[in-house]
């Protein structure tokens, strides 16, 4: 990731000197090519870009952590929902392999991106996971990001079971956009870790296509069917977000199960466009901050 290569360049410890103040807003321009109007936001990212500064509740710090949200979604929506935890350790070079089952997912709690998928023990390279792992308990996400929640998050690596469907294809994951506790956008993601790349999928809530992408994550060639337990799904999310002025909360659909994936609350960072740019305003109107402005959070 270019990001990654430039805090090798420079440092988190330099990074960290730079207020949000002034590194979200640069953040933002480096990627859209202006400044975002933060007195009056009227685009997604805008609106985004407002609550990253804006709006620090401290629950959302459990929200991201990827293993304390297990507990705080299981308490809201129930424990059925929840992917299995196998171990959680402090340092990379702790992991207990012997005790985990011939298939798994190591990653870190306040890390994005890098994940070890094991299909089958006897022939991982734990020395190369102990090296990933290692990679990421260093990466400090919220120093490239400014993305507040991650601030205060442990950094630990989680094990946990690997969803899998039965046909052995690779199961999709559904991003549901919840708009003041609304939920009204699907985001289909496919094809993570293949060779042929990410395909992104934008739907409403009937499942009508819709026709925007982000840059580099191509439409689908064959699009997704509408998945038995959308309306579950939609439900679940509605419970998760509510009271909140935006959250992506992401599912799985296994044979039939619904799974919780993890809460984003600002998609890549606020700082990547829509193809074609007009679906920035479209998301944006639906995203009322008008409250949490007055509040002065």
């Amino acid at each position: 990731m270019h990001h990654d290569n430039f805090v090798k360049r420079v440092g988190y410890s330099f990074l960290k000197l730079i207020p949000d103040s002034i590194y979200v807003p640069f953040k933002y321009r480096k990627a859209f090519g202006r400044w975002p109007d933060l007195k009056n936001p009227r685009t997604f990212n805008e609106k985004l870009t407002w609550l990253k500064l804006n709006d620090h509740n401290p629950l959302y710090t459990r929200m991201v952590d990827k293993y304390e949200a297990k507990r705080y979604v299981a308490d809201i929506i129930g424990e059925e929902y929840i992917v299995p935890t196998y171990g959680v350790w402090d340092r990379a070079e702790d992991i207990d392999f012997d005790s985990l089952p011939d298939k798994f997912v190591l990653k870190a709690t306040h890390d994005s991106g890098r994940v070890i998928i094991c299909r089958d023990k006897s022939t991982l390279d734990k020395n190369n996971a102990i090296r990933e792992m290692r990679k990421s308990l260093r990466r400090n996400f919220y120093a490239v990001t400014r993305e507040w929640p991650y601030k205060n998050v442990k950094p630990r690596i989680i094990a946990e079971k690997l969803l899998e469907v039965t046909d052995g294809g690779e199961i999709a994951d559904y991003k549901v956009h919840n708009f003041n506790g609304v939920p009204k956008v699907i985001l289909v993601c496919r094809d993570r870790f293949r060779e042929t790349g990410l395909t992104e999928d934008f739907f409403d809530t009937e499942w009508k296509h819709i026709s925007v992408r982000r840059p580099g994550h191509p439409n689908a060639p064959v699009l997704e069917d509408k998945p038995a337990k959308l309306s579950k799904m939609l439900e679940l999310s509605e419970k998760l977000s509510n009271g909140y002025p935006f959250m992506r909360t992401d599912f799985y659909c296994v044979d039939g199960k619904v799974y919780f994936g993890e809460i984003t609350l600002y998609p890549a960072s606020a700082s990547v466009p829509f193809i074609p740019q007009t679906f920035d305003e479209l998301f944006g109107a639906e995203l009322n901050i008008t409250n949490f402005q007055t509040k002065g959070i």
